[in-house]
C-alpha cells in the first residue's frame, strides 16, 4: 500500500473530527481533493476505510487499524526529524500550535514574544480553534502543543496549567446593569448583543445559549475585542469578552464591565502534548515555556 504522509494525516483528521469537512480543513486540503484522496486509499488498499452516514464519518475495523499505524508513523517522523535537527546546522523548525480564543489573543502574543526572539530561526505555525478541536488535534499529531480550555475531555494528553481565562460581560458605564458585582447569562440574554465575527470564543458562547434553547440577539459581529467595546460604549448592544480585553478596551471606550457568575465563564486554560518524549526540541523548548511557572 501506497500511502504518503498527508494521506495519512489526512485520514487522522477526518477520524478525529467525525467529518470529511473539518478534516479536510484541519490538514489544508479543499474538501474535492479530500474525497478524491479517500477514495484512492480505500481503492489501494482494496478494503473500505469510512462509514459515511448523515451525522458524519466513523471509522470500519480496517479504518480503526489504520487509525493505530498511522499514529504510529507520524509520531516516528516527528521523533526522526527531532534528532535530525539536533545534528543540522542553521536549519529552521517549525512547531506546529493550536489554541483557543482567549489564548490566542489574550495570553499568547506576550508568552511568545521574548521566546520567539531567543529562538530565531523556529517559527510557530499558530492555528485557532475550539477547545475540544485543540484536544482532537493535540491526540491526532495533526499538532505537537495545544493550548485548550479544562472543560473538554482531555484524557490521555499531557497537561500542565498555563492562565485563567474568566469572561464578562461589557457594558456602557451608564447602563443599568453596570453597577452590578456578578450576573448570570440568563440575566442578560434579553438584551441585544454585539460578537465577534467568528472564532472559537464566539462559538462557545452561543453555544450556551443554545444548550438553554437560545440564541443571542446578534446586531452586530465585529472581528476585534476593541471594535466591540467601543459599539458597546455608543449603546448598540453588550458583549461578552476575556476580562483582560475588557479591562484594556474600557478605558479609552468608556465601558464597564461585570464577571460572568456561571461556572463556564471562568476557564482554566492548559497547554497539552500527547507526550513530552515524542517532541522536537523545538516544540519541547516551546512547550516547558508556555508551561512553566516563570510564564504566568
Amino acid at each position: 500500500m501506497r500511502f504518503d504522509l498527508t494521506d495519512l494525516r489526512l485520514f487522522l483528521a477526518v477520524v478525529d473530527a467525525g467529518s470529511m469537512t473539518h478534516g479536510a480543513a484541519e490538514v489544508g486540503l479543499s474538501l474535492p481533493a479530500a474525497s478524491e484522496r479517500l477514495r484512492d486509499m480505500e481503492a489501494i488498499g482494496k478494503v473500505k476505510l469510512l462509514e459515511r452516514g448523515r451525522r458524519g464519518v466513523r471509522p470500519t475495523p480496517a479504518g480503526e487499524a489504520l487509525a493505530h499505524h498511522a499514529r504510529l508513523i507520524l509520531r516516528q517522523m516527528a521523533e526522526m526529524r527531532g534528532e535530525l535537527s539536533e545534528h543540522a546546522s542553521g536549519l529552521r523548525a517549525t512547531v506546529r500550535l493550536a489554541a483557543n480564543t482567549a489564548a490566542l489573543t489574550e495570553f499568547l502574543p506576550q508568552r511568545l514574544g521574548a521566546w520567539m526572539a531567543a529562538h530565531p530561526r523556529i517559527d510557530i505555525d499558530l492555528k485557532e480553534r475550539q477547545s475540544i478541536e485543540v484536544a482532537r488535534a493535540v491526540a491526532a499529531d495533526l499538532v505537537e502543543i495545544g493550548i485548550l480550555s479544562g472543560a473538554v475531555d482531555t484524557g490521555g494528553l499531557y497537561l500542565r496549567p498555563f492562565a485563567v481565562d474568566r469572561l464578562v460581560v461589557v457594558i456602557p458605564r451608564d447602563h443599568a446593569l453596570a453597577a452590578s458585582r456578578r450576573l448570570a447569562f440568563t440575566d442578560i440574554l434579553d438584551w441585544h448583543f454585539v460578537g465577534l465575527a467568528d472564532g472559537a470564543l464566539q462559538g462557545h458562547i452561543d453555544a450556551q445559549a443554545q444548550r438553554l434553547g437560545l440564541r443571542l440577539k446578534m446586531r452586530l459581529r465585529m472581528r476585534t475585542f476593541e471594535g466591540i467595546c467601543h459599539l458597546v460604549a455608543a449603546g448598540v448592544g453588550l458583549g461578552i469578552m476575556p476580562e483582560t480585553a475588557a479591562r484594556r478596551g474600557g478605558t479609552s471606550a468608556g465601558t464597564a464591565y461585570v464577571r460572568l457568575a456561571d461556572d463556564w465563564a471562568t476557564r482554566r486554560l492548559s497547554v497539552c502534548v500527547r507526550a513530552e518524549k515524542e517532541l522536537t526540541p523545538a516544540a519541547r523548548g516551546l512547550f516547558e515555556h508556555l508551561g512553566s511557572v516563570g510564564s504566568h
